[in-house]
């Protein structure tokens, strides 16, 4: 396993870092006995950095980890985070919940405490970046929590102003072969010392799934798309660690083994990578720019949403993927989103498309290639 330093934490911790957001479940209920053997082979794979979160798995996360980690508190790095766009009641308080993910971690401290989502707007609401702070100030005070950060999902632009406020010592934000918005922001934050977590390094599940277009980006050197995403990010050198949400024990062995490699992508590698997949972008973008305006349907047809599941497919390969996604579109979708099948053709979207394109064509074309076995048929 590779072990960096996590910024001006001081903090050491393992290349690839064990998300707490996807564990095992039965039904809805957190399996804590697979959970515990997967943190438990983790552990042996050299994994030191754990990270959860309040309201993770319906407030299961951090009981689920705390009780997988108990006895072996000096052995990691504890990061979770706060809820603060939940705002405080008198039975349920910024200190109560702080309080409560001790307890439920089983620890008298949090390693790194993170202000969850923060996105500008609410660093500038005293009710929200101004509360975190005091309240993980004076934390940091009785020595309940050791450093302090931020994940968002903000724009690059305001990630950057959150970086220069010189409040935090550490992030987490998106980054990975699909999407490389943040590359800057990470530069800038290792620049300013910060440590840098990232989250979906393997885009949210997608690069798990075997694409022989994006492994031919390095022809030979990759055993799978998913050690090839994994790569790419730690080969960042502005990575402090890569935060994968395992649920299996042969996940787990996967990801530790890519993050055990001596051989990391070189900057020439990293570089010609990153050429290819924005040209993909590009064209992406010359079927959907993702603008919504065609939105929304009268029908409940999900436009832009279907033709980035056709472009991933169309562009990057990940079409087993493609098809997972949009097969559950439909009236019992949690969104209410409709497939292409639904259309009407009212006209009312290609009306507003600023790209012109004949979305009434393309989306009688993705539905075509998301239900049947070849996108390409």
């Amino acid at each position: 396993m590779q072990y960096r330093t996590y910024g001006k934490t001081g903090l050491r911790v393992s290349a690839l870092g064990f998300g707490g957001m996807r564990l095992p479940e039965v039904g809805e209920r957190v399996d804590r006995e697979k959970t515990t053997a997967i943190v438990h082979r983790a552990l042996e794979a050299g994994v030191t950095f754990f990270d959860t979160h309040y309201y993770y798995h319906r407030q299961e996360s951090e009981a689920a980890l705390g009780e997988a980690l108990e006895g072996r508190r000096d052995q990691v790095v504890i990061q979770t985070k706060a809820p603060m766009y939940t705002p405080p009641t008198p039975e349920d308080t910024l200190r109560g919940r702080l309080e409560t993910a001790l307890t439920r971690l089983r620890t008298d401290y949090i390693d790194v405490y993170l202000n969850h989502m923060l996105n500008w707007e609410r660093w500038c609401d005293p009710a929200n970046g101004r509360a975190f702070l005091k309240l993980a100030r004076q934390a940091q005070d009785e020595g309940l929590v050791r450093h302090v950060g931020f994940s968002s999902h903000d724009t690059p632009e305001n990630v950057t102003k959150l970086i220069d406020t010189g409040e935090f010592e550490c992030m987490v934000v998106q980054y990975n072969l699909l999407d490389l918005r943040n590359a800057e922001a990470i530069a800038h934050a290792a620049e300013q010392g910060m440590g840098v977590a990232v989250m979906g390094p393997v885009g949210g599940g997608r690069l798990a799934a075997p694409s022989p277009e994006i492994q031919s980006l390095l022809p030979g050197k990759t055993a799978s798309t998913a050690e090839l995403a994994l790569r790419f990010v730690l080969s960042n050198p502005a990575v402090s660690v890569a935060m994968s949400g395992m649920n299996t024990i042969e996940m787990v062995e996967e990801n530790a083994r890519t993050a055990s490699l001596d051989t990391p992508l070189t900057d020439a590698e990293r570089e010609a990578v990153a050429a290819a997949l924005e040209e993909k972008k590009r064209l992406s973008d010359l079927y959907c720019t993702g603008c919504n305006y065609c939105m929304p349907c009268p029908e409940g047809v999900a436009i832009p949403h279907i033709f980035s599941l056709m472009n991933t497919a169309r562009l990057y390969g990940l079409t087993d993927w493609a098809r997972r996604r949009y097969a559950p579109l439909g009236p019992d979708h949690r969104r209410g989103w409709l497939n292409a099948s639904a259309c009407i053709e009212c006209g009312e979207c290609e009306e507003k498309c600023p790209q012109n394109i004949p979305i009434i064509e393309q989306l009688k074309e993705c539905h075509e290639g998301l239900s049947s076995e070849d996108p390409d048929e």
